[in-house]
């Protein structure tokens, strides 16, 4: 199977450098290496020139094609024809050696798979728990595992909000557990939804399906609304054995007013792409939850160091919120 990787970037020339120093300690290394370079000057460009990889190719975008899900789809235009998987990473993960061996078996394994996801290790401790374990409130339980849950999930079990789905799947009204919840077993589990910057997919499944182009710059939410458009015509996956590191570097994000209404107005359309026509007890609940994350994150301007940018993005969510009730996205 001949695959390709696609690597997005935008103006972080060193967490690049370091995923491509991982790439190259693969046990399965890639046919085609495409860097798509939305950046604004030419560090990105200068680094690749003095660090060389095999089988790279180095594409510097125009404006018109900037943006995460602009430059996926430019970079998808530029592979060879032969190519039959495609991954795609985030500029800032580091791979386990043996993450493409890992990702392409699970397609050897599940034929029908249009895309498998691969998994970050560093992000939760996960413990490994008798079958019969009940977890309390504050934990998380998932095939065998547990984790500490974060405070806003303890808040909605307690109000009868939280997911009524494993993770990795969409509820009707939304705001589901991602497959960050699944543990790391080793196993394969199908699921619905993937993470766009540890994915990857068939050929023929980017061909049927574009990346929406109205997430716009960073793109929050576009990996969830791209999986749920394509699980709804085949299978997903998430391999737990193909493993990699997220460092979540904070350059090139947008500001904290801007990313807390990319939450809400993002959750919206990706809410509508999974329930199009959802009941009144979903648009409640929607709301409800999206409400309670609003004021969850207004009390962190007192209850955390960083109160300014809880602040600013507390109000970032309620204009988005408010602003469903005159233009909701399209």
């Amino acid at each position: 199977m001949k695959f390709a990787l696609i690597v997005c970037t935008y103006m972080r020339p060193e967490p690049l450098l370091q995923l491509l120093q991982s790439v190259q300690n693969q046990t399965r290394y890639p046919d085609e290496i495409l860097i798509i370079d939305g950046s604004i000057n030419q560090e990105t460009a200068s680094v690749l020139k003095e660090n060389a990889f095999k089988n790279l190719s180095y594409f510097l975008v125009p404006e018109e094609h900037r943006g995460l899900t602009k430059q996926r789809n430019y970079g998808i235009q530029k592979l060879s024809k032969d190519i039959e998987t495609v991954c795609f990473l985030d500029d800032d993960i580091v791979l386990a050696a043996d993450y493409f061996e890992q990702l392409l078996q699970t397609y050897d394994e599940y034929p029908e798979a249009l895309g498998v996801g691969g998994y970050i290790t560093n992000e939760t401790k996960w413990e490994k728990v008798d079958p019969d374990y009940k977890a309390p409130l504050n934990e998380f339980c998932f095939d065998g595992w547990k984790r500490m849950d974060g405070s806003r999930f303890i808040l909605r079990k307690k109000l009868g909000l939280d997911s009524d789905c494993p993770p990795g799947y969409s509820s009707l009204y939304s705001h589901g557990r991602s497959v960050g919840f699944l543990p790391p077993s080793g196993k394969t589990y199908e699921v619905e939804m993937l993470m766009g910057g540890v994915a990857s997919f068939r050929k023929q499944t980017l061909d049927d399906f574009k990346f929406s182009e109205y997430f716009e710059g960073y793109g929050l939410y576009e990996d969830a609304d791209y999986t749920l458009r394509v699980s709804k015509t085949g299978k997903l996956y998430l391999n737990t054995a193909a493993q990699l590191q997220h460092f979540h570097n904070a350059s090139g994000r947008p500001n904290q007013y801007k990313y807390g209404k990319m939450v809400v107005r993002n959750g919206w359309y990706v809410w509508r792409i999974k329930n199009p026509n959802p009941k009144f007890k979903e648009v409640l609940k929607w709301h409800s939850i999206t409400l309670l994350l609003t004021i969850i994150r207004f009390s962190n301007t007192f209850t955390t160091h960083k109160r300014k940018e809880a602040f600013t993005e507390a109000m970032g969510r309620t204009f988005g919120w408010l602003s469903l009730f005159f233009v909701t996205p399209k």
